[in-house]
């Protein structure tokens, strides 16, 4: 099943994982090559300017060696032949000196420029793919064969730049090669001839086990994944009890053995067939090369070459077969990283389903009529079942509402669908009689207040944790560390968070987690708290509490919706919660089983109905006698 977001360039993923790319896709992976340019040309314009005015200088400092060599060696033979005298070989030597510092400095001069080009670089894209993975589905996130496509990606986000310096180098070597080719020619044309056709097969082989090696990057990517999370598995703070408990280390690290083992081996294959074949084919570079090189002695023992120009056509010579290698070897690189720079641009192409439309709605800074859902049907992508189906109810304003069934009804799905982190596959959400799909998006998510029963645990500070629930208008205080902000401190207070602050030798610039130095571990009902103060800072008309007290004592729990029912007040709440305790502050209770509304109304009126709730209720309530 095709998924929301994918791109036409993934078509032929399955057949490109098992055999190599033939010349069409070669030639087509290299147009991505001018995108690669207009972002290195974006990201620092004068170090792009400069690295390419380096490489030209560069490419003209071989032949002028050469050339000066050559001179050098002339006149040192005239000197002895009485002809000439050694005062004119110090200028010679002088400027080759010269030339050759000239030569190091720029060559210097153009790592340094790259390293820091490649730098700035590698942070830039890092960041735009953390800002396109923002831009696009929860259901993408989902999907297996994006992450994939993700991993390939955060790869090509370091080492791009080695791209653009392989082209440099190409047209260095270009530019080297047309001013020594000159003097070949001049002299004889055969040899460029013989020396280009001794290098080609070696250019062929290499381009050939470059696809081999890409292909099989390209088919593990996902044993790949799995090597990562292995290794996550194997040695992070977040397994390490149940590995130690459980005993898992032997299992783990067999099972990564073992993977990494068959990696190795069909790599290893590789690498000896890639090297045996290269190692043949140079064999013929060097024929062609001695070959040539024999010609130009001939020519010199029957005087028909002076001695200085044997050196300078043989120093051109070895220096052109040098050249030309590396042309096409380079050539071979470049095509090699324009298929993985596809695996770049494949994603970036990639296009979220659930977006703002032209000319979107604001969500009204007040609820008039609220939720509607009429014939709401949801399947989750790649899933045959129904998450929810036939679903119709409102959510009026100022209402409290708790969702309640068992695991799997569908309670957490219909508060996606209200934040349109999903769409639904039939029927329709309203507010206020209007389609979800209408208002912009980022205003909607603004006015819904969200704490889902898989919060994330930052490994940040404390007045972090709270602020990600209100960042924006929050951020330029925590940035200065001048103080807490006071809705930071009043969500704290008002989830009960604040009472962990006499365990924080830092207040409220406490590091909590254990990743980073100084950071404090806290229980599954320390960290709750601060989930619900993230949904208590929100401005927020509507607030979803998913399990929002499943971590906590009895004691914290009744604190918390005394609080609870005081902030909520003139605003639309919808609770979701196992425990009926919870449940009864609600105005109205929703009953879901297996994705449908079984029953709705208050928690006398449902107990009255003798239904599922009332099942569930008695059921529960038995645990407690």
């Amino acid at each position: 099943m095709s998924h929301p977001g994918f791109v036409p360039a993934q078509l032929g993923r399955r057949r490109r994982a098992q055999e190599p790319a033939n010349w069409s896709e070669r030639l087509a992976a290299l147009r991505y090559v001018p995108a690669l340019f207009r972002l290195i040309w974006r990201t620092h314009r004068g170090y792009a300017t400069a690295m390419l005015v380096l490489r030209v200088v560069r490419s003209l400092v071989p032949v002028a060696t050469f050339w000066v060599g050559k001179l050098i060696i002339d006149s040192v033979i005239a000197a002895r032949g009485g002809s000439g005298s050694l005062t004119h070989v110090w200028p010679y030597i002088a400027l080759e000196l010269g030339l050759v510092l000239t030569g190091e400095i720029l060559a210097r001069a153009s790592s340094l420029i790259e390293s820091l080009l490649g730098d700035l670089f590698s942070n830039a894209m890092s960041v735009r793919l953390m800002e396109h993975a923002a831009k696009l589905d929860l259901a993408q996130f989902e999907d297996p064969e994006f992450y994939d496509h993700l991993e390939r990606a955060r790869r090509q986000t370091v080492g791009r730049i080695a791209l653009l310096s392989l082209l440099l180098s190409m047209s260095q070597d270009a530019l080297t090669l047309l001013t020594l080719a000159g003097a070949l020619i001049a002299y004889s044309p055969w040899l460029l001839l013989l020396l280009a056709i001794a290098v080609i097969p070696s250019f062929l082989g290499e381009t050939h086990f470059a696809s081999l090696g890409y292909s099989l990057l390209f088919r593990w990517t996902p044993e790949r994944r799995q090597l990562d999370y292995l290794r996550y598995v194997g040695a992070s703070d977040k397994t390490a009890k149940e590995v130690q408990m459980f005993g898992l280390a032997p299992w783990i690290t067999e099972r990564y053995a073992t993977l990494s083992q068959r990696f190795y081996e069909e790599n290893r294959d590789l690498s000896i067939r890639r090297g045996v074949v290269s190692a043949l084919l140079s064999i013929l570079g060097t024929i062609g090369y001695y070959s040539a090189y024999v010609i130009i002695l001939l020519h010199a023992v029957h005087g028909e070459i002076t001695i200085g120009m044997l050196t300078f056509l043989a120093a051109s010579f070895a220096r052109g077969r040098d050249v030309i290698q590396s042309i096409l070897l380079s050539a071979s690189n470049v095509y090699e990283q324009a298929l993985y720079l596809r695996d770049l641009f494949v994603f970036l192409d990639m296009r979220p389903t659930i977006e703002s439309p032209p000319n979107a709605r604001r969500v009204p800074k007040k609820i008039e009529s609220g939720f509607v859902f009429a014939n709401v049907g949801f399947r989750y992508p790649g899933s045959e079942r129904w998450a929810v189906r036939n679903v119709d109810m409102v959510l009026e304003p100022g209402e409290r509402v708790a969702l309640v069934g068992e695991n799997g009804a569908g309670k957490t799905t219909i508060t996606k669908l209200m934040a349109r982190l999903y769409d639904p596959t039939e029927g329709s959400i309203t507010l206020d009689g209007i389609d979800l799909k209408e208002y912009e998006l980022a205003s909607l998510r603004h006015a819904i207040g969200v704490i889902f029963q898989d919060f994330v645990r930052y490994d940040m500070r404390f007045d972090e944790n709270i602020g990600v629930g209100e960042i924006e208008s929050v951020r330029a205080d925590l940035d200065k560390s001048n103080g807490t902000p006071s809705a930071i401190s009043t969500a704290a207070e008002n989830s009960l968070a604040a009472s962990l602050l006499p365990r924080f030798t830092k207040g409220y610039q406490q590091m909590l987690g254990r990743r980073f130095d100084d950071g404090v571990d806290l229980s599954g009902g320390e960290w709750q708290k601060i989930a619900l103060a993230r949904a208590y800072i929100r401005d927020a008309q509507v607030l979803i509490l998913d399990e929002p007290t499943a971590a906590l004592d009895a004691r914290a729990e009744y604190e918390v919706f005394l609080r609870f029912s005081e902030l909520v007040a003139g605003r639309m709440a919808v609770l979701i919660s196992h425990r009926f305790s919870t449940v009864r502050m609600a105005d109205r209770i929703i009953v879901l089983r297996h994705g449908k509304v079984e029953e709705q109304g208050s928690h006398e009126e449902l107990l009255a109905k003798h239904g599922l709730y009332e099942e569930l209720f008695t059921m529960q309530a038995q645990g407690y006698r």
